[in-house]
């Protein structure tokens, strides 16, 4: 899953990407390298983000979901927590739900999921940017994480979206420390028995940093490493800043794996 930022502030390509004619082209340049699907957002979530309204969302991203949707032939995905943002982007020819806020009270992304059959991608968070990162604790984050999508599951699938449209996303970083992140990644495993897809996140967050002193420029050979690790312990999709390195990181270790004697 290849990573189309079109904001002014997201934490590694922040402004890049910002004019809809260089996001196409940058997404349209992902594919090239190997992306199978294309995260579309146009509002930061890295921690202490100031969240942006509704109208400015959607100026950011559907000229870029609408340049794409009848030149590309891979899934679209808008990464977005509004559910009117979610459904002008499935109706301009996104297909997957990427969704942040899946710890939310109400149910107005799930109507708009079931009503045009997305695919949904049920992220674990504690919190808000705004205050995900202020002191996170968990009695136990691999029991409290699965718990949360058992739940999350159950509650769709009562509001018409079955099982086989969700992905599960452990959300690495969002309302976790540095130690919680590493005992996700350690126990990825854990969550393959609810026979979803996977996806994880790791692509130079700022734990990696924490951990090895790195800034966000020295921190792709850390990003690696995750997306091995993930792809080890069952993962099914990796979304990446850096998709022609993360691809043959991917490809080397499911050949490896491949040869595996049982």
């Amino acid at each position: 899953m290849g990573i189309v930022n079109v904001t002014p502030d997201s934490f590694f390509d922040g402004g890049k990407f910002l004019d809809a004619n260089t996001a196409a082209a940058h997404a349209l340049k992902l594919i090239g390298q190997g992306a199978e699907i294309l995260d579309i957002g146009g509002e930061s979530t890295r921690p202490g983000a100031e969240p942006v309204s509704e109208a400015e969302e959607l100026c950011r991203v559907l000229p870029v979901i609408e340049q794409l949707a009848g030149r590309i032939k891979i899934p679209l995905s808008i990464d977005t927590v509004k559910p009117a943002v979610a459904r002008a982007a499935l109706e301009a020819g996104a297909s997957i739900v990427n969704d942040i806020a899946a710890n939310r009270d109400n149910d107005a992304m799930q109507r708009v999921v079931a009503k045009y059959q997305a695919g949904y991608v049920c992220m674990h968070a504690q919190g808000t940017p705004q205050t995900m990162q202020k002191n996170p604790v968990y009695a136990d984050v691999i029991r409290e994480v699965g718990d949360f999508f058992l739940e999350r599951l159950k509650k769709l699938n009562t509001g018409g979206v079955p099982a086989e449209q969700v992905v599960l996303d452990v959300g690495i970083g969002f309302g976790k420390t540095m130690e919680h992140n590493l005992l996700l990644l350690a126990n990825l495993h854990r969550f393959t028995t609810m026979a979803r897809p996977l996806l994880i996140g790791v692509s130079r967050k700022s734990f990696i940093g924490k951990l090895l002193g790195t800034n966000l420029n020295e921190r792709l050979p850390a990003s690696l490493a995750c997306a091995c690790r993930a792809v080890e312990s069952g993962v099914q999709i990796i979304r990446a800043h850096d998709v022609a390195e993360t691809v043959q990181a991917v490809r080397t270790t499911e050949a490896v794996l491949a040869r595996i004697k049982r």
